[in-house]
């Protein structure tokens, strides 16, 4: 077993824990290490009903959870499926099942069996895209979702002593087709990846460092970025000055801009790069327009963000900051 993952998984000890387990060999080795540790878990398996043997799936990871002694939920996606964007689609799907469960049930925690190998994919594929610094962190060890506190315990452990694993002790898994379609942009990287090491010595754990050093850097400045946004945050809405956007470094203004965006439009992720560059820059000039489910209105020097469908009347919000602000001083009095 990974001592890496033994070091992560111990702060958890004595917690009731959700683990998603498709029935790959990354979540199925996940399951028996914690089987092994004598972790209080439920597992969790989400039956998206797009491939032949999806059922299948289903039923082995039932039948693994019960050899293991561990008790075991199976959600079916029977909703119907979109012609475009199916991938995102069947992510939020698969999310939305997992942590209303865990709401349902008491559990704070659901584990995720995302690995190393993920990483460096996920890391080079928002390279591609020209991301900035929160993409380029790739994923975190620990984040939250709906409500629902996030774990990634294998990111430190890579796909090949998973399988090495799974292999040496005769455990079942299933292969994914679709991680050997090169039409897919993650499968070139994972069937390229090596080449970065071979022609130009830029090695996985080095990538990985960069990672986790971008992250750092993440977190510093979504520090900065939370005490700011909190002064601007009202009843569903924001209000402030231009000031507020464009008298700080560009980061600022663009992380400011992208995370009211996305509390106030109710999004788990905010608009990518290039969106927020384009409205940062629309914003210059009196305007309105849309964008991550807000309506976004400057007027004169005061700019507005409303959930989308909501009245952008920046003389009414400031009519209700000031009762707010006469009510908060009358308490303080």
């Amino acid at each position: 077993m990974n001592p890496n993952f033994v070091k992560f998984i111990q702060k958890y000890s004595g917690h009731r824990l959700a683990v998603a387990v498709s029935g790959g060999v990354d979540s199925v080795c996940l399951l028996h290490w914690l089987a092994e540790l004598g972790m209080d878990i439920v597992a969790l398996h989400v039956n998206h009903k797009l491939r032949p043997v999806a059922d299948t799936e289903a039923a082995y990871v039932s039948q693994l959870c019960t050899q293991l002694n561990i008790p075991c939920h199976i959600f079916e996606w029977t909703e119907d499926k979109p012609t475009t964007g199916l991938e995102a689609a069947a992510r939020t799907a698969r999310y939305k099942f997992m942590t209303d469960f865990c709401k349902k049930n008491c559990i704070d925690i659901l584990m995720i069996a995302h690995q190393a190998d993920d990483q460096i994919e996920t890391f080079l594929m928002n390279l591609a895209r020209g991301s900035g610094v929160v993409g380029l962190s790739a994923m975190r060890s620990v984040s939250y979702r709906d409500g629902i506190q996030i774990i990634r315990p294998l990111l430190d452990v890579f796909r090949h002593e998973l399988i090495s694993y799974c292999d040496q002790h005769n455990i079942r898994y299933f292969n994914d087709e679709m991680n050997y379609d090169d039409k897919y942009t993650r499968v070139k990287i994972r069937q390229n990846r090596h080449l970065l090491n071979e022609k130009l010595g830029i090695s996985d754990s080095r990538i990985l460092l960069a990672i986790k050093n971008l992250g750092h850097t993440r977190d510093a400045l979504e520090s900065n970025v939370s005490a700011r946004v909190s002064d601007v945050l009202y009843d569903g809405y924001a209000l402030f000055s231009d000031s507020f956007l464009f008298d700080v470094p560009g980061t600022i203004g663009l992380k400011c801009l992208g995370t009211l965006i996305q509390i106030i439009g109710g999004d788990n992720y905010q608009p990518r790069l290039n969106s927020l560059e384009f409205a940062l820059n629309k914003l210059q000039n009196e305007c309105q327009f849309t964008l991550g489910h807000c309506t976004i209105r400057r007027f004169k020097n005061q700019i507005l963000i409303v959930p989308e469908g909501s009245k952008a009347s920046i003389r009414k919000k400031n009519e209700k900051i000031k009762r707010l602000q006469s009510q908060q001083k009358k308490q303080q009095l």
